[in-house]
């Protein structure tokens, strides 16, 4: 592995991402790199200048435009940084679209499946392999990332699934919208219960294929579960906020995750909630009436 260490954030404008960000910006070495990444180039620029200008920031912070719904953006990054510097060692995959109580589910739809989901695999996908030895890949997802969150009869669709299969089972779910017939087969209304199992699904299969190589390098891919954080993306959605952290404080247990010295076995491939793996098969369906549920 190269002296210097090379991080990348996604979705780190604002909120968990950007501190994220600075929670890495503030452990890491002068000598490493982390990449703020956003859509838009002023907001890009403007973050990675306050983070750089943080009296805890160590590292060197760079903003980088990267649209996650593009595909062949991520996979070129990928590249360009495995060109660049031999690899990466921490990625983590945050972006999440903003969808209000009072607009339409499946009006929002597609945005939403591109950014979770559609984002994940091409991480996954273009990341996975620029991986250095002891690096750490990471997807932010929820509690509600468990199967059993889902109608049972949508379990085989991502119980032991490859990420071919995910992706199959995204996109018909995303059919299944456009032609309003997801409640029919057993699709909660909310968008956030399905895109969570699928994003906690599609790093199963990759952590799955990698398991036996990734552990006898000290390498780990997971999900990630922050608990309740309070941002302009959540709290549209909860009435009690009492028990919510600041992206700061839920930053840190994912950071700890990142800055383990040894990986636990029974962490790889797993939803990790403050260090605890949350077993998959745990959950119950979910109504129109439990929208308002805890991450």
């Amino acid at each position: 592995m190269n002296a210097s260490r090379i991080a990348l954030v996604t979705g780190a404008n604002q909120g968990l991402g950007r501190a994220l960000t600075e929670g890495l910006a503030a452990r890491m070495d002068p000598d490493d790199l982390v990449l703020l990444t956003g859509r838009s180039h002023q907001r890009v620029t403007d973050a990675a200048r306050e983070v750089t200008r943080l009296p805890g920031t160590r590292a060197r912070v760079e903003g980088r435009v990267l649209d996650v719904t593009d595909t062949g953006a991520v996979a070129r990054l990928a590249g360009e940084l495995r060109a660049r510097y031999g690899g990466m060692d921490v990625v983590i995959s945050n972006a999440v679209a903003r969808v209000l109580p009072e607009e339409s589910q499946s009006a929002r739809a597609d945005e939403f499946i591109d950014v979770s989901n559609t984002a994940t695999h091409a991480i996954l996908r273009s990341f996975g392999p620029v991986l250095r030895p002891g690096g750490r890949l990471l997807v932010v997802a929820s509690g509600l990332g468990t199967l059993g969150h889902l109608d049972p009869r949508l379990h085989p669709l991502f119980d032991g699934a490859s990420l071919d299969q995910v992706e199959y089972a995204v996109e018909s779910w995303r059919g299944a919208i456009h032609n309003k017939a997801a409640q029919e087969a057993g699709w909660p209304v909310w968008l956030n219960v399905p895109s969570k199992v699928a994003q906690v699904a599609a790093v199963r299969a990759v952590a799955t294929e990698r398991r036996e190589h990734d552990l006898a390098e000290g390498t780990l891919i997971a999900s990630v579960c922050p608990g309740m954080v309070d941002t302009a993306t959540s709290r549209p959605w909860f009435s009690d906020f009492s028990g919510a952290q600041s992206p700061a404080e839920a930053a840190r247990a994912v950071l700890d995750l990142i800055s383990a010295e040894h990986v636990d076995p029974a962490l790889y491939g797993e939803l990790v909630r403050f260090g605890e793996a949350l077993p998959w098969h745990d959950g119950t369906p979910l109504t129109e009436q439990d929208l308002l549920l805890t991450p």
